[in-house]
């Protein structure tokens, strides 16, 4: 469980960025994924005592859409909660949407997904990449976070359950589960790299100075603009 939590934080994380890009926003200061991954760790606790299959997490393809759509109001979010608690309900008009064919979907999750993982490689233009250092960190990251979780996943079976199978089943589930998100092996790799290899020159060559006016909420006054909470709920929970 505690497995499946920390990918989704960190798969979640991502999307939060690539949200607040494609939204024209700042990008999101600690405080504000903190908020963020809390009330999604309310959610997934709601989620374990409703009994759902799937757990709550950040929804790429919705991301994908705000990129194609160009609408990040929130006014948009809170009434297609409203369509969908409806459609929950009244299993009729539920049943119009699941007649879609497949087809349709996979093509249209194409765009979005593809949509996703191109903003977030956007973010590498702040990074200097004429450097050779950068050039290994992101193509070793990206390489083994495609291809260590194929690994893994082409051990998975019902006698095994995964390529760890040892007598402790927690340990096979945990890694079985990390190692099996490639956003959480290209992150391991990624941040182990970067925080090894030794930098040929300065900081600049990792983007460091741009990132650090938005590690604060008050880092930037627009912060306030994107990230403070609807109905003056903001007021029970503070920027630090």
């Amino acid at each position: 469980m505690m497995s499946a939590v920390l990918v989704s934080m960190v798969e979640s994380t991502g999307a939060y960025k690539a949200a607040s890009r494609l939204a024209i926003a700042t990008p999101p200061p600690a405080y504000v994924l903190s908020r963020g991954i809390g009330w999604q760790g309310i959610g997934v606790m709601l989620d374990g005592l409703f009994g759902t299959v799937t757990g709550s997490t950040v929804s790429v393809e919705n991301v994908g859409l705000l990129g194609l759509t160009r609408v990040g109001s929130r006014r948009v979010v809170q009434i297609s909660a409203g369509f969908m608690m409806f459609f929950s309900i009244f299993g009729k008009f539920g049943a119009v949407f699941a007649s879609i064919p497949f087809p349709i979907f996979a093509a249209l999750y194409c765009v979005l997904f593809g949509l996703v993982g191109s903003v977030g490689l956007s973010f590498l233009q702040f990074t200097n990449m004429n450097c050779m250092r950068n050039l290994i960190i992101t193509g070793l990251s990206l390489f083994l976070g495609i291809s260590i979780p194929q690994f893994f996943n082409q051990y998975w079976n019902p006698s095994h359950r995964g390529l760890a199978h040892t007598n402790a089943a927690w340990f096979n589930a945990f890694v079985n589960t990390v190692f099996s998100s490639p956003a959480m092996v290209g992150l391991t790799v990624a941040v182990i790299l970067d925080n090894t290899i030794e930098v040929e020159k300065s900081k600049k060559d990792r983007g460091m100075p741009w990132w650090v006016k938005f590690r604060t909420f008050r880092g930037d006054n627009r912060n306030e603009e994107f990230y403070t909470l609807p109905f003056n709920l903001n007021r029970f929970f503070p920027p630090t």
